[in-house]
């Protein structure tokens, strides 16, 4: 059976889910095409686990009711059914009770949402450049298996091949779901490729995962908030990127963030995407905000979302990945050349949620 908080949060979920149907059904709402979608977005992804609730309650009533006749003496040929029909539910329900408990630990409202990742070299000069190029061709070969659309809005490429940072979204199915435990600082290990001696040297960058939100959900008042720069955009590219001044610098002038996109040889282009990416900043800042006042389960968990935590180590010479948070390892070929990232993220989920569970039985 569900333990109580999980029943009591599946509850909630459930009057919430009935509240956003009303809301869709009010033709007034059809005005806010924005505000649209995002009930549409949060009434959908709460559709899934509620459905699974309450086939969870219908079967749970069902086992109940056959335990209470499997029990009775009058009719022996009817308990005989009874006894049958617990056999064949209790299994049932006790998977049920564990698939709900495990997506009520370690979902979330944002685990269907589209994500902008953000991906910067740190110590290691030129090699570190080079890690931050796998880590995005890991990514985006991820994301190919998981069909998901990938889009590069702004990246800052090196003469070598790698990246001092690239920035790209990623829409599709439980986008942030699978990807919110990439946050933090990635270390390699290996012989770089302008390394005459042979010697390992180790570099290092770090991920950052941003929940995409819909307009409505971050106000900005573009003629007080904002100041925008444009400028010749600079680096790698040609003398066609440098003739016009199609770069643009976004300044969001009560909290300081500053985004600056240069990838596109459009103005227009890049002040959208620049837009895209400051709504995602400021709104991981309030998450951010509001987990740290709330202290909730989430915080004190692994996809806690602290950049500045040394997540994981790449050791190529070994052929071997090895994630620090749960102590396990996995093979580098696989999850960096192949971009197979399933049984990583699987074991993550796993110790996620058993941590959590850990932690609700003390309370």
């Amino acid at each position: 059976m569900l333990p109580p908080l999980i029943e009591k949060k599946l509850q909630d979920l459930s009057t919430r889910h009935a509240e956003l149907e009303k809301q869709l059904s009010d033709p007034a709402l059809l005005s806010n095409q924005s505000l649209y979608r995002s009930v549409s977005r949060e009434c959908g992804g709460l559709g899934k686990i509620v459905s699974s609730y309450q086939q969870y309650v219908k079967n749970a009533k069902e086992l109940a009711d056959n335990e209470e006749l499997s029990r009775a003496d009058d009719d022996p040929e009817l308990g005989e059914l009874a006894r049958e029909e617990v056999t064949r539910l209790k299994p049932l329900v006790s998977q049920q009770a564990q698939d709900l408990t495990d997506r009520v630990l370690v979902e979330d409202k944002h685990a269907d949402r589209n994500v902008i990742v953000e991906i910067r070299a740190g110590t290691g000069g030129d090699e570190a450049a080079l890690f931050a190029a796998d880590l995005f061709r890991m990514y985006s070969k991820f994301a190919e298996k998981k069909r998901w659309k990938t889009e590069v809005l702004d990246a800052h490429p090196t003469d070598l091949g790698g990246y001092r940072e690239i920035v790209f979204s990623l829409a599709g199915d439980t986008v942030y779901g699978d990807l919110r435990y990439e946050v933090g600082g990635h270390r390699v290990q290996r012989v770089p490729t302008t390394e005459t001696s042979g010697r390992i040297h180790t570099s290092a960058a770090t991920v950052a995962v941003l929940t995409e939100p819909e307009e409505v959900e971050i106000e900005i008042n573009e003629s007080e908030d904002l100041r925008i720069d444009y400028y010749r955009a600079g680096g790698p590219g040609g003398q066609k990127v440098n003739k016009t001044s199609s770069a643009v610098r976004i300044t969001h002038l009560p909290t300081g963030l500053v985004v600056a996109i240069q990838d596109e040889t459009s103005q227009h282009k890049n002040r959208a995407k620049a837009m895209r990416v400051l709504r995602s900043r400021l709104y991981d800042q309030l998450e951010n905000e509001r987990q740290e006042k709330e202290r909730s389960l989430r915080r004190d968990q692994i996809g806690s979302g602290d950049r500045n935590q040394r997540i994981r180590t790449y050791n190529f010479p070994q052929n071997r990945v090895t994630d620090h948070r749960i102590g396990m390892n996995f093979n580098l070929e696989r999850v960096v050349k192949d971009g197979d990232l399933s049984e990583l993220l699987h074991s993550l989920r796993g110790f996620d949620r058993d941590q959590r569970l850990k932690e609700l039985s003390y309370k």
